[in-house]
């Protein structure tokens, strides 16, 4: 059955060849694609928009009048959650893992834009401690005459993920005889999404960018339970979880992430991130080389956007000016 929805992608986000990439990396003209949600809109675009439209249109009819969230210091879901909140004329308050930056950059300045409240823990949180902390202040929150409600983790529970078990329908419909949609996998929720949405594990590589424990099996049964949720039967087959450039951690990027992104760039016009897409396509790169996505099949990229964190104060040593001989003064 239909889910609610808010609107808040309001078109199907394109379908797009990746022919130069694919043909530097030794695959045929047509096997490898990139879905641009990117392009989803909401104050810089990404996945969470598609999560965020279930999510919110439970919040618009229930009369909520706060949204909180929580994330690391360049959250896109803390981010997104704040223009969610901006659209529907809601407060926000958002719960950011560590300390407060000397200077704002990246998603923080959109953060403050958007008028959201921040709040700082002063350390990191576990998956666990991050849902308790949303939990917390939202009842705190609500005791004091603002009604809040808890966005999950990542936006990831059986109600969020119908926004990708909508997207891989969309992508099915778009190109018929995709075999595999690689994403990059976080909180666990979009790579379930997909699952739900195709009918099967077998056709979405999800690559690993946080060390939370057990995510294989946070993925399947948010599948299971996205299936559930709109009525259709569970996934078939088994997780596919690639955990193998995840590198020092979360938002950590490594040496192959930097490479994917300036190689990305350079080939197709496509910006990636240090967080996410950097790393998923590091893992698609990888995956071809080794031999387990080759010219027989039909390979998309799932673009989950990510822009605003390239601008991160922490990733600017990462990049040089150009025209000067080395890296930019950290």
């Amino acid at each position: 059955m239909p889910v609610a929805r808010t609107g808040f992608v309001p078109f199907a986000t394109p379908v797009e060849p990746l022919d130069g990439l694919g043909e530097r990396l030794g695959l045929r003209r047509g096997s490898l694609w990139v879905k641009r949600d990117d392009l989803t809109g909401l104050s810089g675009g990404g996945n969470k928009a598609r999560k965020l439209e279930h999510l919110c249109a439970r919040v618009a009819s229930q009369g909520w009048r706060t949204l909180v969230a929580t994330g690391g210091p360049q959250s896109n879901l803390a981010r997104s959650v704040a223009a969610a909140a901006a659209r529907l004329g809601l407060d926000c308050h958002l719960i950011l893992a560590g300390e407060p930056p000397a200077r704002p950059s990246g998603n923080l300045i959109l953060d403050d834009l958007l008028g959201a409240t921040v709040e700082w823990t002063g350390r990191p949180l576990s998956l666990d401690a991050a849902e308790q902390a949303v939990r917390a202040a939202a009842a705190r929150l609500t005791a004091e005459g603002k009604p809040a409600y808890p966005i999950p983790f990542g936006g990831s529970s059986p109600l969020g993920c119908q926004g990708y078990l909508h997207a891989a329908r969309e992508m099915r419909q778009q190109l018929p005889d995709v075999q595999l949609v690689v994403t990059a996998t976080g909180s666990g929720g979009t790579q379930a999404g997909l699952a739900a949405g195709l009918g099967s594990h077998d056709h979405v590589l999800g690559i690993r960018v946080t060390p939370f424990p057990d995510l294989a099996g946070r993925v399947r049964d948010l599948a299971d339970a996205t299936a559930q949720t709109a009525g259709t039967p569970a996934p078939r087959g088994r997780v596919q979880l690639d955990d193998s450039q995840l590198g020092e951690g979360y938002g950590i990027p490594t040496d192959a992430c930097l490479e994917a992104i300036r190689y990305t760039a350079r080939h197709t016009g496509l910006i990636l991130d240090p967080t996410y897409t950097g790393k998923a396509m590091a893992g698609l790169i990888a995956a071809v080389h080794e031999g387990r996505i080759t010219s027989e099949m039909t390979t998309v990229f799932l673009h989950t956007g990510g822009l605003p964190g390239l601008f991160g104060a922490l990733y600017s040593p990462h990049w040089k000016v150009p025209g000067a001989a080395g890296p930019a003064p950290s």
